[in-house]
């Protein structure tokens, strides 16, 4: 599964190989592929990328996603992320992941976006600390209301 999170390995070649070592019946390998894409995709938080979608074009905006290979087309499918933000980063395509401090940075010269001027949002205590080292300012988001909060804050 960490091949596929940096694009070592297609979707295709990670259902055979999980068939193969644990010795699954394709069947149930698609029905695991298609329990973790409902996981994976979950529900989207309306208040919360309306608020995002309100930053542009008044700012520059992007997703950074730890992925797996088949993130971005589910993920335009279900949410139409292209037409939210400025650019969309995932570690499947760019081969590293977050808290690597080089993909905050890639993350950064994609948007032409000086770190130290970024704002990150994650719901994982790592990732904001990788981004807080390579000089971004963080929230670690617990819930829609606080973080908006503190993005108006830092935004103001």
């Amino acid at each position: 599964m960490a091949a596929g999170a940096l694009g070592l390995r297609t979707e295709d070649e990670i259902r055979r190989e999980m068939s193969l070592r644990i010795n699954l019946p394709a069947a149930v390998t698609e029905e695991i592929f298609d329990d973790m894409w409902a996981q994976y995709l979950g529900t989207a938080d309306i208040e919360l990328t309306d608020y995002l979608a309100g930053l542009r074009p008044r700012l520059r905006t992007g997703l950074l996603s730890n992925s797996f290979v088949g993130a971005r087309e589910r993920e335009e499918t279900a949410y139409g992320f292209s037409g939210l933000v400025d650019d969309i980063v995932y570690s499947h395509e760019v081969g590293m992941a977050k808290p690597d401090p080089e993909i905050y940075r890639l993350a950064c010269r994609r948007l032409d976006v000086d770190p130290t001027r970024t704002v990150f949002v994650d719901d994982a205590q790592i990732a904001v600390d990788g981004a807080a080292a390579v000089g971004m300012k963080t929230v670690l988001h617990h819930d829609t209301r606080s973080t908006i909060a503190q993005l108006d804050t830092l935004l103001a």
